[in-house]
Parts: structure tokens; C-alpha cells; sequence
């Protein structure tokens, strides 16, 4: 059986003229990608936005094992708390879709 990484899928509805500082936050070189490059197993985060709907936003994750993901969150959860604090204002509403595993290891 193929090696399969974890992820978690995040949908955010950002607040009308936040969308530029919201991408700043997420994006690929981003606040949040900053910050989980600093715990062993991260691997990257996508962003990607609704086309029909461009104040919704989708966040993917990828960990090499969900172990890595909670051992990060335990070493980094003051970091982790502070900036979704700091986040919590460009957004109208969030909710977690769901962990998952990822079974395309090309990206792996």
C-alpha cells in the first residue's frame, strides 16, 4: 500500500474587502505557512478560491501524519491560537470540512 499523507480542509467566507490581507495570511509564503514550516512533517498548504463565489476559500494542509500535525500543535499552540486571533477579523465565518488522507503521493 502506497505511503499516504494527512491533510485538513478548512472553508473560510471572507469579509467584502478583506480578500488581498486574507491571501496575504494564507497564501503560500504567507503568516500561516511561516508558521507550520516550523514543525517537523509539515509539507505545504493550498489555497484555493470559489469561482462563483470569491469571498469563499478553501485551506489544504498537508502533513506527512497526523502525529506530526498534533505534535506541532502542542509545541506551537500559543503561535497557533495568537494568529487565528489575529485572522478572526478578516472572516465572516469558518468551519472545518475535514481530515483526510491523501492518496496522491506524486505530491509527496
Amino acid at each position: 500500500m502506497p505511503e499516504q499523507s494527512y491533510c485538513y480542509i478548512w472553508e473560510f467566507f471572507v469579509k467584502d474587502g478583506a480578500n488581498n490581507h486574507f491571501e496575504d495570511f494564507y497564501g503560500s509564503e504567507g503568516e500561516w505557512v511561516q508558521l507550520f514550516t516550523m514543525g517537523a512533517g509539515y509539507i505545504r498548504t493550498e489555497l484555493v478560491q470559489d469561482q462563483t463565489d470569491p469571498q469563499r476559500y478553501l485551506t489544504v494542509d498537508y502533513w506527512n501524519t497526523e502525529e506530526d500535525f498534533h505534535e506541532f500543535k502542542k509545541i506551537f499552540g500559543q503561535e497557533y491560537l495568537a494568529l487565528d486571533k489575529e485572522c478572526n477579523g478578516l472572516t465572516l465565518k469558518e468551519r472545518k470540512i475535514g481530515e483526510f488522507a491523501n492518496l496522491n503521493t506524486a505530491f509527496h
